[in-house]
């Protein structure tokens, strides 16, 4: 999962596996995106020495991972709001939403700076987030953040004392993206629905 890699064309979500690689992409990107433009600009005039530094590579590929399972659980609540807007969504297609979302989590093995362990509790708390899905209607896409938010923050690969008060920025930037992240899925989704897909997976 390269961050250049994100930024390939639009994806048009036709069927299940199309899907996944929508939820895939942007679950990367709008992990990724902060905690490098974070650390740039708290680095400030030091950043390109920072960007140099084995350790500071080290921290991020720690962030990145962790933050991961996070990006896909927002993405995941943003296809539950936009599948559902017209139609109250079954059990079952709320249930296949958390199965394309876990099926792109199992597209990864354990990354070797969390290990097989942390992997797999990252796992576990994912599915969790996404049985969650079900108890609760559709949420705008501003509002999706706000459980993630400050578990997200607290992952950025900056020591907690350098961070300053910047927790409400990263509330933002994540509210911000995933207005696109929904804008684009629904123009990206016309003629798909979740009764297909929950037939065919």
């Amino acid at each position: 999962m390269k961050f250049s890699d994100l930024f390939r064309r639009r994806i048009r979500i036709d069927d299940r596996e199309a899907l996944a690689d929508f939820i895939d992409r942007h679950a990367a990107f709008l992990v990724q995106k902060a905690i490098y433009e974070y650390a740039r600009a708290r680095a400030g005039h030091y950043a390109k020495v920072l960007f140099k530094e084995p350790g500071f590579h080290s921290a991020v590929e720690v962030s990145r991972w962790r933050a991961f399972p996070l990006g896909l659980a927002m993405v995941a609540e943003v296809a539950y709001s936009v599948f559902g807007a017209e139609r109250r969504l079954s059990a079952g297609q709320i249930g296949a939403i958390g199965d394309v979302v876990l099926s792109v989590f199992d597209r990864y093995p354990a990354p070797q700076a969390l290990g097989d362990a942390a992997w797999r509790q990252l796992r576990a708390e994912l599915a969790e987030r996404l049985r969650m899905l079900a108890l609760h209607p559709p949420k705008r896409a501003m509002d999706i953040p706000e459980p993630y938010a400050k578990l997200y923050f607290d992952l950025m690969p900056i020591h907690e004392q350098l961070r300053g008060r910047d927790l409400e920025t990263t509330r933002n930037y994540l509210k911000v993206t995933l207005c696109n992240i929904h804008d684009e899925m629904t123009r990206s989704s016309g003629g798909f629905s979740l009764p297909e897909m929950a037939q065919a997976s």
